[in-house]
């Protein structure tokens, strides 16, 4: 048993802003970009116990994993403080898996680093920004999965200027797919253009990229906006076109309408979002969006990102 009190550990909320190659055409997969936002977040504690106290299901998988396989006791209690919402496009099920990881690792001293815990804990067989959020934060830019790959590297990382502000637009009726679902819905897809990669694979490394550096945020919204765009419409007859909420698409084209760029859906969905400069202009956007689609099941908010990982505090 660990000789701590508690371990609190803090895992951000991430944007799966789009794929860069779903064709494979140079024997990777996949490659993906996102964000750490500032909230939601999923907060837990684990304190020493007789015995195993968790209510979450998923946490308790995550934690009867991790003690089988380094072989210590799962006695412990896990207080969910506050989670991320499920299968809305928010990374939930990769930051409860590495948080509960993350703390469990702090808790036995067992000298893991987070990419040891994404492995054990199955995390990063697509997409490996959730992985790169938790580590450091920001945006992050990853290779897809080779023939050799155990999680996808990180490629590139950029602290998100400061005046940024994410407005998020979701669907409270829907989840987007996941599990059999999603890959059902990745078998049935068809081929991906490699043309459409290499085009998307240039706007990132020469638009995108030096944009979020320069703090160019038009530039990097046009990028984002057009990947998000092609990307979606790939993935349109599984999901029910770009958008698989038509709620989040007609709030998305007003959003454009009221000069938001990077225009976009997270993952599935069926959650949108978009970027701002300004949080006084970002929260009036929302004002006015909270009233015209009062007659909605839509929900507003305006996020920051986070610009650095996960917390794991041992007391």
């Amino acid at each position: 048993m660990s000789s701590f009190s508690s371990v609190s550990v803090i895992a951000p909320a991430r944007l799966h802003m789009g794929f860069l190659d779903l064709s494979g055409a140079l024997g990777r997969h996949f490659g993906s970009i996102g964000v750490a936002l500032d909230d939601p977040i999923t907060h837990l504690v684990i304190t020493p116990a007789e015995k195993q106290v968790v209510s979450n299901n998923r946490a308790k998988k995550c934690l009867d994993a991790f003690c089988q396989a380094f072989d210590v006791s799962n006695s412990v209690q896990i207080e969910i403080i506050q989670a991320i919402p499920e299968h809305v496009g928010l990374g939930s099920g990769t930051q409860m898996a590495l948080a509960i990881g993350a703390g469990l690792n702090a808790f036995y001293d067992l000298n893991l680093n987070v990419r040891d815990i994404a492995a054990l804990m199955d995390r990063g067989l697509r997409s490996g920004i959730g992985i790169g959020v938790f580590e450091q934060g920001g945006f992050v830019v990853d290779g897809g999965r080779g023939e050799n790959t155990i999680t996808p590297p990180m490629l590139a990382h950029f602290d998100v200027p400061e005046n940024w502000r994410f407005i998020l637009v979701f669907d409270q009726r829907w989840q987007g797919l996941h599990g059999q679902q999603e890959i059902q819905a990745f078998k049935t897809l068809p081929p991906f253009p490699r043309r459409d990669a290499e085009r998307l694979s240039y706007l990132l490394l020469m638009q995108a990229l030096p944009a979020i550096a320069e703090n160019d945020l038009i530039r990097f919204g046009e990028v984002i906006t057009e990947l998000q765009r092609t990307v979606g419409e790939h993935f349109a007859p599984a999901q029910g076109g770009v958008f698989t909420s038509v709620d989040v698409a007609s709030a998305m084209q007003w959003l454009i309408e009221n000069n938001a760029v990077a225009i976009g859906q997270t993952s599935w969905g069926p959650t949108g979002f978009c970027l701002i400069e300004g949080n006084d202009v970002a929260e009036r956007i929302v004002e006015q969006a909270r009233k015209v689609f009062a007659q909605t099941p839509l929900r507003f908010s305006v996020v920051s990102a986070r610009n650095r990982g996960g917390e794991i505090i041992v007391t």
